[in-house]
């Protein structure tokens, strides 16, 4: 039984976090648009090549192209299931990946809203930072390292703080989030594939919420 699932949130909700459990704990496969395009820049495939030329031109990849890379993971895949993480991002978008779902006999089975409240987003992406090395994620006041400057997990002294990780810049992409975002959320409730989460819960808490929506689903 396959499970395909869509993460929704603005930036800071979590969705790498619980996406990377849901890998970890499910088995399934994040398909991540950022990565799926570097990965393909550098197969050296057709689709690798035309998708260098493009980035090359310094043009947008095309949603044709998108969807190409997911037929090529999704295809012959013994998955027991994916995650869409970056898309879909628009209606067009949307109605792509549902054809190519029908297409190649599979379906969406929820689409997961990780709804958070703005200003203690902001609160909590102004002071976050993570390990260059390891990854690892810190905040100023929930989460910092037992030894100033020094990573807990791996020892690195390589502590980065994205430059778009203030206020300011928050706030214009959550503007811009959901201008983009609320016709998809309307999108999916009227199909009802739309579930919520409380995205500003603990982590654990966060994923027991995913994980019952994951229980509940019916394939009949």
């Amino acid at each position: 039984m396959t499970v395909n699932i869509i993460l929704l949130g603005p930036p800071g909700a979590g969705k790498g976090t619980q996406a990377r459990l849901l890998v970890e704990g499910r088995g399934l496969v994040q398909l991540s648009t950022g990565d799926m395009l570097r990965e393909a820049r550098n197969s050296g495939t057709e689709m690798g090549n035309l998708v260098a030329a493009v980035m090359d031109r310094g043009e947008l990849v095309t949603d044709e192209i998108v969807v190409g890379l997911i037929r090529e993971k999704i295809a012959g895949s013994d998955a027991p299931g994916f995650i869409f993480d970056g898309f879909p991002r628009t209606l067009a978008q949307a109605d792509a990946l549902a054809a190519l779902m029908d297409e190649i006999g599979q379906r969406i089975d929820a689409v997961i809203e990780m709804q958070v409240d703005d200003a203690a987003l902001v609160s909590r992406i102004s002071g976050r930072y993570t390990c260059g090395n390891c990854g690892e994620v810190y905040h100023d006041d929930t989460k910092p390292t037992k030894v100033p400057g020094v990573c807990d997990v791996c020892g690195s002294t390589d502590l980065r703080r994205r430059a778009d990780d203030n206020a300011e810049s928050l706030r214009t992409r959550l503007l811009e989030y959901y201008k983009k975002t609320s016709p998809l959320i309307g999108y999916y409730y009227a199909n009802r594939l739309l579930r919520t989460v409380d995205g500003l819960a603990e982590i654990d808490q966060v994923a027991a919420q995913i994980d019952g929506i994951l229980n509940r689903i019916d394939h009949t």
